[in-house]
């Protein structure tokens, strides 16, 4: 398994409450909601942000918490989050050159582990599809108690649709002032069409 050191920024007490209120949310919801998918309609809506502080805020619960960044085109994560070279990925598990030990990343945040996405596929769709990724997210339905995956906005790929149909659930993130309603209820009904409960919305960056 990797080790990583985290960078870290202080995030607003308002927002850590936020935070917190959300994961709150989901616990109601039951304990078989447990691999959730976070995507958005457009980029730069602030998916990435809310589901790494939302597996952040589960791992505070003393929940062994496992956050996949499953954006494999362009992720953003990499470069806000690690200090130090990755040397594996969640692409190199998926064409089969390692193990799915071999691309979690421990951190040195309690409780909290990673798999960031590794670099960019010609292929990315094919491989969120294929059997590896179904059979990487029943091994961590059984090694840990919360699974968050990150994935690109809907409304420019198909990735997120096709993630979101393995998962119990996906959250969807809307920037407020920022996406039409058509949209956004676009975005829902593809949700939907691919089986997938959505637990709800976030808006964000809202006043």
């Amino acid at each position: 398994m990797q080790k990583i050191e985290l960078k870290r920024k202080e995030t607003e007490a308002e927002l850590t409450e936020a935070y917190k209120r959300l994961r709150t949310n989901i616990e109601f919801m039951g304990e078989q909601v447990k691999v959730i998918a976070v995507t958005s309609c457009e980029p730069h809506e602030g998916k990435s942000t809310v589901s790494f502080e939302l597996a952040s805020a589960f791992a505070q619960t003393g929940k062994k918490v496992l956050f996949v960044d499953g954006d494999l085109r362009q992720s953003e994560l990499l470069q806000r989050h690690q200090k130090g070279k990755i040397r594996f990925g969640l692409v190199h598990y998926l064409i089969g050159k390692y193990s799915v030990e071999e691309v979690v990343c421990e951190t040195d945040s309690k409780n909290l582990f990673m798999i960031f996405a590794g670099p960019v596929p010609p292929n990315p769709t094919e491989l969120l599809g294929n059997h590896r990724f179904a059979e990487m997210l029943a091994k961590a339905r059984e090694k840990y108690d919360v699974v968050i995956i990150d994935t690109p906005p809907l409304g420019s790929v198909i990735d997120a649709a096709i993630v979101a149909g393995k998962c119990d659930g996906a959250i969807l993130v809307i920037a407020d002032g920022e996406v039409r309603y058509p949209l956004a209820q676009k975005i829902k009904e593809q949700l939907e069409k691919a089986g997938t409960r959505i637990l709800g919305c976030v808006l964000n960056k809202a006043g």
